[in-house]
Formats: C-alpha cells, sequence, structure tokens
C-alpha cells in the first residue's frame, strides 16, 4: 500500500479512512529497519513501556477496543486488566516485531472492510463513559488522532535507539 494522506476522492469516508490508512503505514514506515533488539528497548528511563514493539500492539489492541468492543458491542478479549491496563504493551516485548506488524496490518484489513461497508452515522453499541454512543465517524477520527499521536513516540523512540529519523 502506498503511504499517502491525498485521498483519491474527496467524500468524507475516503477522507477518513485515506488519514487512518496514512497514520497506519507511517506507524509500519518508523519500524522499517530496526534490529529484533531494538524494537524491545526502552530508550526512555521513565516509560518503560515506550518500546516499538509495544507501541505496534498498543496501536492494533486500541483499533480492536473501538471497533470491535464499542462500535459492534463484542465481548472485550482485549490483553488489559484492572491491575494491569497497560498490558498490551508489557507483553509485546515477547512478540516479535515483523508479527506485531502482520498482525496489525491483517487487523487493519478487517475494519477497513467494516468501514467501506456501515454508515458513517451508524452508532456504536456500546457506550462511552459518558453514556453516549459515539458514531462511525467519531471512531475514526479518534484513530487517526490516537494513531498519529504515538506516531510521535514512535519517532522519538527510533531516534533514540539508533538515530533513525523521518519516516
Amino acid at each position: 500500500m502506498t503511504r499517502t494522506d491525498t485521498p483519491p476522492s474527496w467524500d468524507e469516508r475516503t477522507q477518513l479512512t485515506t488519514f487512518l490508512d496514512y497514520a497506519r503505514a507511517t506507524a509500519r514506515a518508523k519500524c522499517e529497519g530496526a534490529s529484533p533488539e531494538d524494537a524491545r528497548r526502552a530508550p526512555l528511563p521513565g516509560s518503560p513501556l515506550m518500546t516499538l514493539c509495544g507501541l505496534i500492539n498498543h496501536l492494533r489492541w486500541v483499533e480492536y477496543y473501538w471497533f470491535q468492543v464499542v462500535f459492534l458491542g463484542e465481548e472485550d478479549e482485549g490483553p488489559w486488566t484492572d491491575e494491569d491496563p497497560d498490558r498490551e504493551m508489557r507483553i509485546a516485548v515477547d512478540v516479535p516485531l515483523a508479527q506485531l506488524l502482520t498482525e496489525y496490518e491483517e487487523q487493519s484489513t478487517r475494519y477497513r472492510e467494516l468501514v467501506a461497508a456501515t454508515d458513517l452515522d451508524a452508532q456504536a453499541k456500546r457506550s462511552m463513559r459518558d453514556d453516549r454512543h459515539p458514531d462511525l465517524r467519531w471512531v475514526l477520527l479518534h484513530l487517526i488522532e490516537e494513531t498519529s499521536r504515538h506516531n510521535g513516540h514512535l519517532d522519538v523512540v527510533r531516534e533514540l535507539l539508533d538515530g533513525t529519523t523521518g519516516s
């Protein structure tokens, strides 16, 4: 998939999905060429969960939560627990980065299909903390924001690990 933030058409759905795909592709690009050892290292002393593996796994599970748990109303089978709410980042260092990236892309493909087949005004089955049910449009916007914010983290982590910048 070519990484671009310019949509092929200007309708709302295409613009939203293009930006989300661009943010996803940027996350993957920030990991290209990282050694297996570096992918597991946390270079920020005050942020022991900030690893390339941890951030990619977090992005994967964030999408799972918003699409499957909140929007579709499925049972939450994420790796987190009440005792360890960031567990998806902690356990990621035990999984090769290549596998995490593959799982993230496979899941993104499924969610692209869901979004293509669903009205942007469709309401989530579950409510947020304030008892409101977001629509699919809001979920997409939130995931664009979340993924883009973590791309900044990936950028910093990667530069501290091996000096790689850009992407």
